[in-house]
């Protein structure tokens, strides 16, 4: 496959003294992958350069190295060599596929991390998202502590050494994002207690930022510019068909973008008209009819627009690297057509389609229950939020002011 990428020098880089033995099969993964001959090419000659510095460093081998290793070539910022981080970016998954790069060094912030998500999983029983939400936030605390370098420092950790981590977050962390990073942090120092690593009472140190319940209202759509956002979807092309059932079932049912891009074919069934939505964030299954319109969107982007892979979820990558998409994809899908609609749509994430639907149905006079339980809500206290959108019903509930109170404005 070499001699097809580069008829006259394919014998250069197949002796590449590194990376030449594993070329020929990159180019048969990649071209699996979707890449087209061009962007290979780009990623030969990325990896030939590779090549060069890591036979300047002494490796011989990939297998010496694990993905940090390699990806530690790739330059800080992308776009100061495009070839060279494509490449690596490229070798990193191929040779984790082949089993070739070394196991990665288990440091101690990886042991306690690992053994404090064991214990919110199997003792608190959270959820996987909300265990790695922790999880990050733990990882970046042990590292501000230096805790790879001096495990010893956990016990010594001060009430001010945990406000000056919390003072670097709040840089770039909202007061909503911030006060979750607070609790993880307190539970984690709650957790070091219990495991005798640290002494008690470090948690109420910390001071929890301010954040209103309902200070804020949802984000939603008047219904009208939602339908309009969908007819604005360019279903004359693959990615448009994709995203325009994406958006389509979010519109319907209200579901999360985890929700929707973790969908299977197993998921549909057809006959029954019956679609199975897995709602992670409360442990349940959720059983929706299929409607006519959700249906005809589905079935056209299966035949006309789904690549040709043995995938079982329903919505794939629509360009190289092929395979399954990650709810950030559903962000971007709305982004790029609440662009080009030319919609006055002030947000940036499909989340609000999920309140449009909330709003749009009470307007409709369902049920505050039949609601949360469409939205996933485990409490109608997060459904009631909604109501405050009702304007104009909430207007025609008011009491109208009585005749003195007009005349005492008078005077």
């Amino acid at each position: 496959m070499l001699a097809e990428i580069f008829p006259r020098y394919h014998a250069r880089y197949a002796s590449l003294p590194v990376l030449g033995p594993h070329l020929e099969d990159f180019v048969g993964w990649l071209r699996g992958q979707g890449y087209s001959d061009r962007l290979i090419c780009l990623r030969l000659r990325g990896a030939k350069r590779l090549d060069a510095r890591l036979g300047h460093d002494g490796v011989g081998s990939p297998r010496e190295l694990c993905a940090a290793d390699l990806l530690a070539y790739a330059p800080a910022d992308a776009s100061d060599d495009v070839y060279l981080s494509a490449s690596i970016r490229s070798l990193v998954p191929y040779f984790e596929a082949r089993g070739v790069l070394a196991r990665p060094r288990v440091t101690p912030i990886d042991m306690l991390v690992a053994r404090y998500r064991a214990y919110l999983g199997h003792v608190r029983g959270l959820s996987a998202p909300t265990v790695m939400a922790h999880g990050r936030t733990i990882a970046q605390f042990l590292t501000f502590l230096s805790y790879d370098g001096a495990s010893a420092r956990l016990r010594d950790v001060e009430g001010a050494r945990v406000e000056a981590f919390l003072q670097i977050l709040n840089r770039s962390q909202a007061r909503a994002t911030l006060q979750h990073s607070v609790a993880h942090l307190r539970s984690f120092l709650r957790f070091l207690v219990t495991s005798g690593l640290v002494p008690a009472g470090l948690d109420i140190w910390i001071d929890t930022p301010r954040v209103y319940r309902r200070e804020r209202l949802p984000r939603s759509l008047p219904w009208e510019t939602v339908e309009a956002l969908l007819r604005a979807v360019d279903r004359s092309t693959a990615k448009g068909r994709r995203d325009y059932a994406m958006l389509l079932l979010i519109a319907t049912y209200g579901l999360r973008s985890c929700e929707v891009v973790t969908l299977t074919l197993d998921d549909v069934q057809w006959r029954e008209g019956r679609l199975h939505v897995r709602r992670a964030k409360v442990g349940t299954t959720l059983v929706l009819p299929l409607t006519p319109e959700v249906g005809d969107a589905l079935i056209d982007y299966l035949q006309h627009g789904r690549p040709k892979l043995p995938y079982r979820e329903i919505f794939l990558r629509a360009r190289a690297p092929a395979g399954s998409l990650k709810p950030t994809a559903i962000a971007e899908a709305f982004q790029c057509w609440a662009q080009r609609s030319g919609l006055p749509i002030p947000f940036q994430g499909a989340h609000c389609l999920r309140h449009a639907l909330a709003v749009h149905f009470l307007r409709q006079g369902t049920s505050i229950k039949t609601i949360g339980d469409l939205l996933g809500h485990r409490s109608t206290e997060s459904t009631r939020v909604y109501l405050r959108l009702g304007i104009e019903d909430l207007r025609e509930v008011a009491l109208d002011l009585p005749l003195e109170a007009h005349q005492e404005d008078r005077s």
